[in-house]
């Protein structure tokens, strides 16, 4: 994969990009150069756009048996590959290779198979009176994607794309290239027409602003800071094109009275050190009754002495690097400022793991006695730093939890009707209660400045979609 850095992938080809920066890309478990990755420029944005603009009128007319016929494809291209899907996203962000073959490499997988289903079963047309209403495809769509999890994202955004009958252009993470690489080679194999499915590697600076901005593009589906976010927004509106966002979280996990604390407390820490606590759904405020502070600092303790850090190929591993060194500096000062601010250290704290002196290795970290106001309650950090909050009861848990900018995620655990009473008092776009198997046919995204638009399934088939209304169609 590593011969394709220096190329992109247009028009049913692969291509030299049109512009001639290039930026070095590591390995950042060991620091180690993979490669010179080519980014593009407008001019690449520009060349992948008015192909995909050039492939519309004929894919969108495809019939639906023939679209999920190529959905069906792709998902054979990627289940032989799967094992080098998976090492390729342990190389380029660290991931533990187990973690990368079960959870990484899977998603991708998984949200094919059910998008492949939801298309299925899909309501592309329905009759209301004399009136037909049709759901069509939209048109172009900029698909910008993060590192953290980088095959789930592209696929939850292309495949409900290709269901719909769109084509697209797929601006993944500079810092993540490999996987999108890969996966540009799986919509060849597959026989995904030219123009219908394009890469462009790229900064948010020279390539995403480019998409976001083109008249010839109808619909950007973007994955990423809520500050990025806002940028996307502002580039997009003079052309009043669709956008779909999932942006931040600080997700609440509430441990409810009654709850069993040691078995709660323990999966909500390893949940939030999850991916090296990169996920922006991550349980990183735990709420717990005031006096329960201590029982669940040790209990996370204890939680977070089981995490294996070392060498990602190690299959025993549980924890990763962090993506970068600007990602490691940030963790690092935001747990420096846990500490100034008075938040009780009750494991990990700042530096490298004992044993470790290279790559962006960080100590899963635990604060307790954490007060609401404080910075390490407030911003999201995307490293394994969790922040337990005491409660008075659960109305008190319960406005905390909802005094925040964002509202990706939320988690309830104890008793199971005390926790869907809490749950569905939570201003989250998806509440987990009690620690349940991931469903990837419910709709994923946020409230508030957590985003807009919802993925995975039929719902990410929505967002993929123009409605039309045929009035005096007859019945």
């Amino acid at each position: 994969m590593l011969h394709r850095l220096s190329q992109h992938y247009v028009g049913g080809a692969w291509v030299a990009p049109l512009g001639r920066a290039r930026m070095a890309v590591e390995n950042p478990a060991t620091g180690a150069s993979l490669g010179d990755l080519a980014l593009g420029n407008g001019d690449d944005a520009h060349r992948a756009v008015m192909a995909a603009r050039g492939a519309f009128d004929g894919f969108s007319a495809w019939a639906l048996a023939d679209r999920v016929a190529l959905l069906e494809a792709l998902f054979a291209a990627y289940t032989a590959r799967f094992d080098e899907i998976a090492r390729a996203m342990s190389t380029e962000m660290g991931a533990p290779i187990t973690a990368a073959r079960e959870a990484q490499a899977w998603a991708g997988q998984i949200h094919l198979e059910t998008t492949i289903q939801a298309a299925r079963d899909f309501h592309w047309e329905e009759q209301r009176g004399a009136t037909r209403i049709l759901r069509e495809a939209i048109g172009v769509c900029a698909l910008i994607t993060p590192w953290n999890w980088p095959m789930n994202q592209i696929v939850c955004k292309v495949a409900p794309a290709l269901a719909a009958g769109c084509t697209m252009v797929l601006k993944p993470s500079e810092l993540a290239p490999l996987s999108a690489l890969l996966f540009a080679e799986l919509c060849d194999q597959a026989g995904v027409p030219p123009g219908v499915f394009n890469l462009v590697q790229g900064t948010g600076a020279d390539v995403g602003a480019v998409l976001t901005a083109h008249p010839q593009v109808d619909m950007v589906s973007f994955t990423g800071s809520t500050r990025a976010g806002v940028a996307v927004a502002q580039s997009a509106a003079p052309t009043v094109k669709r956008v779909a966002q999932e942006l931040g979280g600080k997700s609440a996990n509430i441990i409810l009275p009654g709850a069993d604390l040691a078995a709660a407390v323990a999966a909500g820490t390893l949940a939030c050190f999850g991916n090296t606590g990169q996920s922006c759904d991550a349980p990183t405020r735990m709420f717990v009754p005031m006096d329960k502070m201590a029982d669940a600092m040790d209990a996370a303790k204890a939680a977070a002495d089981t995490v294996v850090i070392g060498d990602p190929t190690d299959p025993a591993v549980t924890m990763g690097p962090l993506i970068s060194g600007t990602q490691w500096d940030k963790v690092q000062g935001l747990i420096a400022t846990g500490i100034t601010e008075g938040a009780t250290l009750a494991a990990g704290g700042l530096g490298r793991p004992d044993g470790i002196n290279m790559g962006w290795f960080v100590r899963p970290t635990v604060f307790g006695h954490v007060t609401h106001e404080m910075t390490i309650a407030r911003e999201e950090i995307f490293g394994p730093v969790l922040s337990i909050i005491g409660y008075e009861n659960v109305d008190h848990a319960v406005t905390m939890a909802n005094d925040t900018v964002y509202g990706l995620a939320a988690y309830a655990s104890g008793p199971h009707g005390a926790a869907r009473a809490v749950a569905r008092r939570l201003r989250a776009g998806q509440v987990n209660i009690n620690g349940p198997d991931w469903d990837t046919f419910a709709p994923f995204g946020g409230y508030k400045q957590s985003g807009n638009g919802r993925e995975y399934a039929d719902w990410g088939i929505h967002d993929f979609c123009e409605i039309k209304a045929l009035v005096g169609y007859g019945s």
